[in-house]
């Protein structure tokens, strides 16, 4: 691990972009099990039956208290919290002064004046910066994900169960009707004799509960859902299925921080903040300013979120930036041809595309694929993989709101040019793969039901 800042390092390299385009740091670590079976029957089971997918581990969380915690959480989110009163979660937006994502998370209201703030460490960091730096009385404890934590086990366990039959297993393990829950509100149960708070929430836009509570409870818990599950088609879901989870509700797991602007407080981060939290950029934008990786709730369909009830970081640059024409997000659907043909140019004379690691291809923290429409970049292919649900290759896309209609067609510009030094990018040369824009979330299903009570 290494000492220096952001501000240092970029004063070593000079350039933002050059920095994180050849950061030694892999896509992402979700350090459980890759598989239990095979990640096909896995991502089959949360659409046929129920999934049940271990996230004890691969998520920092962050947890508050103290008299300003509300204030410092209010002031740091684009989210309202007029009404957000304890059993209750939400995604939690946090942007720079200039209105570009600083990342999100779930933000949990658990008993009066109890936090906790699970995700990425992106906007775990940016938190903890303010109550560092700013005159907030609020206690904070981190626990960080299971490849970072020094010792010892998470604080919490949670189990995510989703698919068809989740709510019978889930009564039959409580042995009691699941009290009527709300999308992202919580319901108190016993499950083997243990308090859990379950979250009512679908990462695939299946029926899901996240079943969570002290990790002493945890392998009591676990057995009793596994056991329970036996009437009821579960399948225990790994790391590498887990992974293409989003692809399907369409949450955009990882955009870039927006860290590099003039902003003093910006400076001021960038001075604290040790680079090794920084991840690394991938794809085919190639742009030298940093800013062009940068983007903006809008962007990726969290205006709906966005409320201008309360004063927080961002809010006038956000301001303006609803009057202006926005990005849309879309589902790209992959051709399949051109994907066999990606994959199989590896076999023979070389070099050939760039890998495709199934089922996820994301090979970099922010990844950011240019796609174009007769050549000219019309927005960024974000997040990829292959669902076996679907038998597709999808990425996520956030594109100009002149190609975003549903059967629009598109290409995704596919590696690297020249070649980054980064070590999960081998010598590969850029391909074209013919794409179908498609609405979010893609499946029909899940755009009716994601929400759903």
């Amino acid at each position: 691990m290494s000492s220096e800042t952001v501000s240092q390092a970029l004063a070593r390299v000079g350039s933002p972009v050059e920095l994180l385009r050849n950061r030694a740091t892999r896509a992402h670590t979700f350090p459980v099990a890759p598989e239990f079976t095979n990640w096909r029957s896995e991502q089959r089971a949360w659409v046929e039956t129920c999934a049940l997918l271990d996230q004890s581990h691969h998520m920092t969380d962050l947890f508050l208290s103290g008299p300003d915690a509300p204030a410092l959480l209010s002031k740091l989110a684009v989210n309202s919290f007029a009404t957000f009163g304890p059993g209750r979660a939400k995604q939690y937006v946090a942007v720079s002064p200039d209105g570009y994502l600083i990342g999100d998370a779930i933000l949990f209201h658990l008993d009066e004046g109890q936090f906790d703030l699970v995700g990425h460490p992106m906007v775990i960091d940016w938190v903890q910066f303010h109550i560092a730096t700013g005159d907030y009385d609020v206690t904070a404890e981190r626990d960080d994900n299971s490849a970072v934590r020094q010792s010892g086990p998470p604080t919490f366990y949670r189990y995510e169960l989703q698919g068809p039959t989740a709510l019978a297993l889930m009564e039959q393990v409580t042995g009691a009707p699941v009290p009527q829950t709300k999308f992202f509100h919580m319901a108190e149960l016993t499950i083997a004799g243990h308090r859990a708070w379950a979250l009512r929430h679908g990462m695939a836009g299946q029926p899901g509960f996240e079943v969570f509570g002290p990790w002493a409870d945890g392998a009591d818990v676990l057995d009793a859902l596994l056991e329970a599950g036996k009437d009821h088609g579960l399948v225990r879901a790994g790391a590498k299925a887990y992974s293409t989870a989003n692809l399907e509700s369409g949450w955009v797991p990882a955009p870039l921080p927006a860290i590099f602007g003039d902003d003093p407080t910006l400076a001021a981060y960038r001075d604290w903040l040790p680079v090794d939290a920084l991840g690394s950029i991938g794809g085919s934008l190639d742009s030298a300013d940093i800013t062009d990786y940068y983007l903006s709730p809008y962007d990726l369909g969290y205006g709906i979120t966005v409320k201008f009830d309360h004063d927080f970081v961002g809010r006038t640059a956000l301001e303006a930036m609803a009057e202006q024409e926005q990005r849309t997000k879309v589902t790209l659907v992959w051709d399949a041809e051109d994907v066999t043909a990606a994959m199989g140019s590896l076999v023979g004379k070389g070099p050939g595309a760039k890998y495709m690691d199934l089922p996820k291809i994301r090979y970099a923290l922010h990844q950011e694929d240019k796609v174009l429409v007769d050549g000219g970049q019309v927005g960024v292919s974000l997040d990829c993989g292959y669902v076996v649900n679907q038998r597709e290759v999808l990425s996520l896309a956030t594109i100009d709101a002149a190609h975003a209609e549903p059967g629009t067609r598109v290409t995704v510009l596919w590696g690297e040019e020249p070649n980054s030094a980064k070590p999960q990018v081998e010598e590969h040369r850029q391909v074209e793969i013919r794409a179908t824009v498609a609405p979010v979330p893609y499946v029909q299903s899940v755009r009716d039901n994601y929400r759903a009570g």
